[in-house]
C-alpha cells in the first residue's frame, strides 16, 4: 500500500491578512497553525508531508520547520510559480497573483504518486478531521472515489470581513456540486453571499468545503489537462483563479467519479484577516488548557 501524503498549500500571498500568516506563531510555544495540522496528521497516521511554497521563501521556511519535524515525518517541498505548467504561453505583465489552489495541487505532480489529502496552511481543521481523512485515504480512496471534509458554514465565518467558501450540494452523502461563493458574511443576523451587488441568504447549517479534500493521483492528471483549457480562456484576466472546488465540480459533473462527504465534529478556525489572530490564539489556548494539545507540541 502506498502511504497517503498530506499536501499543505502555503504559497498564498496573504494579501488580505497583510503578512506571512503561514509562519505566525499562535500557540503557547510559538507554534504556527501548520504545526498543529502536522501534529494532528502524524497522530492520525500520516508519515509524509509535502509543502507547497514560494521558491523565494524556501530557505527561511525550511529553517523554521525542518529542525522540529526531523525524525517525526518525512518532508518534501514543491514550488508554485506563475510559469509552472503554462507551456510556451507568455504571462501577462499585469499578472502577479498565483493561478489558484488547483494549480498549486498541479505543481505537486512530481512529489505525489498516491492518495493524498490537501489543506490550507492557515486553517485549523482539528483532530477528528485528520483521523477521518486518513481512514478514507487508506481504505476507500481510488482514482474514481474522492472525499471532501465538510464543515457547517456558521462555524467558518470571520467577524472582520467577508470570506470565500465552497458551498456543497449534497445527495445521499455525496457531493453533487460545489459553488465557490467569494463574498460571504453576516448581515442583520443572517448569513448572506454577495454576487453582482445581489445578496442571497444561506442557512447556517450549509455544508461548506474549507479546502480539505482527499484525492487520488488522477486528480492531478485531470488538473493538468484542464489547466491548459483554463489558460486559453483566462490568461489575460488578472484575477482569474483555477480553484480546487472548480475541479472537484468538474470531476463529478463529467462523470469521472464521486466525492463522498466526510463530516467532522472538529471545530474549524482560521486567519483571513489580521483581526482574526487574537481569536485564533484564544481558541488554541483553550484547547491547550483542556489538555487537547501539549503546551509545547514538539517538546
Amino acid at each position: 500500500m502506498i502511504q497517503p501524503t498530506l499536501v499543505i498549500l502555503a504559497a498564498g500571498m496573504a494579501s488580505r491578512y497583510g503578512s506571512m500568516k503561514q509562519i505566525e506563531g499562535f500557540g503557547p510555544s510559538g507554534e504556527t497553525i501548520m504545526d498543529y495540522s502536522i501534529y494532528d496528521a502524524i497522530n492520525a497516521g500520516f508519515k509524509r508531508v509535502v509543502f507547497l511554497i514560494r521558491e523565494d521563501f524556501a530557505d527561511n521556511f525550511k529553517a523554521i520547520f525542518e529542525p522540529k519535524l526531523k525524525g517525526k515525518i518525512e518532508t518534501d517541498y514543491v514550488y508554485q510559480e506563475l510559469n509552472s505548467f503554462t507551456g510556451s504561453r507568455t504571462i501577462p505583465a499585469g499578472r502577479s497573483k498565483p493561478w489558484g489552489t488547483a494549480h498549486a495541487v498541479l505543481c505537486c505532480k512530481s512529489a505525489v504518486n498516491g492518495p493524498f489529502a490537501v489543506i490550507n496552511a492557515d486553517d485549523f481543521y482539528g483532530k477528528d478531521a485528520y483521523k477521518k481523512a486518513y481512514d478514507f485515504l487508506v481504505n476507500k480512496c481510488t482514482d474514481t472515489n474522492f472525499a471532501v471534509v465538510a464543515y457547517e458554514l456558521a462555524n467558518t465565518l470571520s467577524e472582520h470581513g467577508s470570506v470565500s467558501r465552497g458551498v456543497i450540494e449534497i445527495t445521499d452523502n455525496k457531493m453533487v456540486g460545489i459553488d465557490e461563493r467569494l463574498k460571504i458574511y453576516s448581515k442583520d443576523g443572517k448569513i448572506v453571499y454577495e454576487e453582482d451587488d445581489v445578496l442571497t441568504e444561506l442557512p447556517a447549517t450549509t455544508q461548506v468545503s474549507m479546502n480539505f479534500f482527499c484525492f487520488g493521483p488522477s486528480y492531478i492528471t485531470m488538473c493538468e489537462k484542464e489547466f491548459s483549457k483554463f489558460l486559453d480562456e483566462n490568461i489575460n484576466k488578472p484575477k482569474a483563479e483555477f480553484l480546487i472546488p472548480r475541479m472537484a465540480d468538474y470531476f463529478i459533473k463529467s462523470g469521472l467519479g464521486i466525492i463522498e462527504i466526510v463530516s467532522t465534529s472538529s471545530k474549524w478556525f482560521g486567519v483571513t484577516y489580521k483581526e482574526d489572530a487574537p481569536i485564533v490564539q484564544a481558541c488554541i489556548n483553550s484547547l491547550v488548557a483542556a489538555n487537547e494539545y501539549p503546551s509545547n507540541l514538539w517538546g
